[in-house]
Order: structure tokens, then C-alpha cells, then sequence
């Protein structure tokens, strides 16, 4: 497989600094202490690569190269060491794990193709990368995970994917898709939370303004 490219690694670290930093949120919301802070922000940071790298039979590549792992764990004991407090948590979580899950879809996606899988496939992988460790930091703190809220959340994530996969067979240089299809997931989900869009069945698709659930229950 081909080695990431610079811009693709750097949409990757950033990914996983946000996603730590919300999953370390949510330990904060929960008064975890310090163990369960860098838990938190591992789990969410790495997890949903770790399925994604299980599903496509290949070595689970922070077991080789602990740095992800590492930068995880840091921006969680960052977190703990100066955590925001009520409404301000609730807002660095929604928007900490928006920019995790629009990075992470591309990347996802990315490692996908490079294994030669097909293109739906590929954006199935993005989506699961990028909302894997969010839905298993949720369950093990036994909150409902964002994907079954109704919220402009997993949609985000496949527009994402399936940008970069429509994007790649056109030759564009890399940081231009790159960055052209993690935009696209972090605007649909920006204008989902700002607008508090919920998508439903027929007859309801979309509502706006309507809260739904919390993320602080």
C-alpha cells in the first residue's frame, strides 16, 4: 500500500486530536478520572480504524507504530488538565467530534481503496472509520450514540466518503480531494447542528429547530 500522503496525514492527526479531545469530553461530562479520560479519548480516537482495519483483514496499524496512540492519549491528559465545564463541554464535544468524523471519513476511504476494494466498499470503510470509536465510547458510557439520533451525523460522513471516492479516478492532486470531501462532511454537519436538523421517515424526512435528544444525558 501506498504510503499516506502529507496532507492526507495531516487531515489524519488532526482527526485523531478532535476525536480525543471529544471522547475525553465526554469523560468529563461523566467526572472520570484521569485513566478513564485517556480511555475515552483512545477509544474514540482509534476505534473505528480498528474496525475498519479488522473488516479488511489487515494489521491494525497503531499495534505497529503507536504514534496515533500516543497523540490520543496526549490530547486526552490535555483535556483533563483543562476541561471546560457544562454548556462549554457540550459544544467542544459536538464540534470536536464534527471535525473528527469529517477527517476520518476521507481517511477511511482512503486506506479502503488502497487495498483495492471496490469504491461502494470503500465508502462504507469512511463511514465505519469515522463513526466507529464514536458509537463505542457512547455505548460504554451509556449514552445513545449520535448515529440513531436522527441527526445530519452518519449521512455527514457517507457524503464525505463518497465525495473522495467520486473524486480520486479524476486525478486531482490529493490535497484538493482531500480536503474537497472532508469539507463537504464538516458543512452538512455544521448546517445539521446550527439548524437542528433531524432526518426521519416518509412524512418526516427533515425537521428543523427541533432539539431531540441531549448529549448530556
Amino acid at each position: 500500500m501506498e504510503p499516506l500522503s502529507p496532507s492526507l496525514l495531516a487531515i489524519m492527526y488532526v482527526g485523531d486530536v478532535v476525536f480525543a479531545v471529544s471522547g475525553a469530553l465526554v469523560a468529563a461530562r461523566l467526572r472520570m478520572d484521569i485513566v478513564g479520560f485517556v480511555l475515552f479519548g483512545t477509544i474514540t480516537g482509534i476505534g473505528g480504524g480498528t474496525l475498519r482495519d479488522l473488516l479488511l483483514d489487515r494489521t491494525v496499524w497503531w499495534t505497529q507504530n503507536p504514534l496515533e496512540l500516543l497523540l490520543c492519549a496526549g490530547a486526552a491528559l490535555a483535556t483533563f488538565l483543562a476541561a471546560p465545564r457544562d454548556r462549554a463541554q457540550r459544544r467542544g464535544l459536538v464540534w470536536a467530534d464534527a471535525a473528527g468524523l469529517s477527517a476520518f471519513c476521507v481517511v477511511g476511504c482512503h486506506i479502503a481503496l488502497q487495498e483495492g476494494v471496490p469504491a461502494v466498499i470503500a465508502v462504507f470503510m469512511g463511514v465505519l472509520t469515522a463513526t466507529g470509536g464514536g458509537v463505542i465510547r457512547d455505548v460504554i458510557a451509556g449514552r445513545r450514540p449520535m448515529i440513531t439520533r436522527g441527526e445530519v451525523y452518519a449521512t455527514a460522513a457517507f457524503a464525505g466518503a463518497s465525495t473522495y471516492a467520486l473524486l480520486v479516478p479524476l486525478n486531482l492532486p490529493p490535497p484538493a480531494a482531500e480536503l474537497t470531501a472532508a469539507a463537504t462532511a464538516f458543512v452538512l454537519r455544521a448546517l445539521g447542528l446550527l439548524f437542528h436538523v433531524r432526518l426521519g421517515p416518509p412524512g418526516r424526512f427533515v425537521t428543523f429547530g427541533e432539539r431531540g435528544d441531549r448529549d448530556d444525558d
